[in-house]
C-alpha cells in the first residue's frame, strides 16, 4: 500500500525522460548515392539530381534540428545548475 503514492511520480518521470529522448532526436540524412558507371550516372541524372536536392533540404532541417537541441540543452544545463546550486545551499542551513 506504501507503494501506491509513487505511481504518480513514476508517471510524471517517464513522460518527462520520453519527452528530453524525443526532443534529442536529430537523424542526419543518409549521402545521396552516385553510381561509378558513367552510363548509369546518365540514365539515372534526374533521380540522382533529386537526391541531391533532397539531401541538401534535409541537411539544412538537420541543422536546425541540432541548433534547437544545442539551445535546448544549455537551457536544461543552465537550469541544472541553479537547481544544484540551491541543493548545496539547503545542505549548509541544517
Amino acid at each position: 500500500m506504501k507503494m501506491l503514492h509513487l505511481i504518480p511520480q513514476v508517471i510524471l518521470l517517464s513522460v518527462a525522460v520520453s519527452s528530453a529522448a524525443n526532443s534529442a532526436t536529430c537523424l542526419a540524412p543518409q549521402r545521396p548515392l552516385v553510381p561509378n558507371d558513367p552510363a548509369a550516372v546518365i540514365e539515372f541524372a534526374d533521380l540522382i539530381r533529386q537526391d541531391f536536392e533532397s539531401y541538401i533540404t534535409d541537411i539544412q532541417r538537420h541543422f536546425r534540428c541540432l541548433e534547437d537541441e544545442r539551445v535546448r540543452a544549455f537551457e536544461e544545463a543552465r537550469q541544472v545548475s541553479q537547481d544544484y546550486g540551491a541543493f548545496v545551499s539547503s545542505l549548509g542551513k541544517d
